[in-house]
């Protein structure tokens, strides 16, 4: 992902030669010269690197490492990866179709006006690929690529995050699940890939 590895130290990370572990997940930080953004992920089980346009490398499985280590914000997982895409009727076999376990579409609103959101389970962590909005130049474009978004990692203490990381956290709200809230990091944050933090 694009950012700055010191801007995710400031935010509460831990950073350990450019990567932020939670869980199994290792995040590697190309720095803020790479633009903005998820550019690429690695799966192991998935058949094929082709997932209707989502960069994707494939990895042998999980290594063997120590715990992940804590993080100052409390951040103690990644909750989910978000994706977009024009066409969920597209993407979604696409993806079946690679193994990726779908666990649910969900049909409504979104704060941000998406109708449809489509859920898959990648071992601890969930991919949710949202359905642009009906009327937006990305929605009319059909045939264009699934595309990367956003990180929303999970924290156990909502408040005690956002009182760690002051006015980089915008103020916690409802989140589309069910009882649990969220909150957006701020731009001005410079993490370079936009970011959420969501109770568990």
């Amino acid at each position: 992902m694009a950012g700055a590895p010191q801007a995710w130290g400031d935010a509460g990370f831990t950073v350990d030669g450019g990567v932020v572990r939670t869980g199994s997940v290792a995040l590697r930080i190309a720095g803020a010269s790479a633009g903005r953004g998820l550019l690429s992920w690695s799966l192991s089980g998935t058949g094929c690197c082709e997932l209707d346009g989502l960069p994707t490398e494939l990895a042998d499985g999980i290594s063997e490492r120590d715990p992940a280590p804590p993080h100052a914000n409390g951040v103690v997982g990644l909750d989910h990866v978000v994706a977009f895409s024009p066409d969920l009727e597209r993407t979604v076999p696409a993806l079946e179709a690679v193994g990726l376990d779908l666990r649910r579409v969900r049909e409504g609103p979104t704060p941000a006006g998406a109708q449809r959101q489509a859920f898959f389970r990648l071992g601890e962590v969930i991919l949710e690929v949202v359905e642009h909005p009906s009327g937006t130049a990305a929605a009319a474009d059909r045939d264009a690529p699934c595309r990367f978004w956003g990180l929303a990692f999970g924290v156990e203490d909502l408040d005690a995050a956002s009182a760690h990381m002051g006015t980089a956290l915008g103020g916690p709200r409802p989140a589309v699940q069910p009882g649990r809230r969220i909150a957006t990091v701020r731009r001005e944050a410079g993490l370079g890939v936009p970011v959420a933090l969501i109770t568990l």
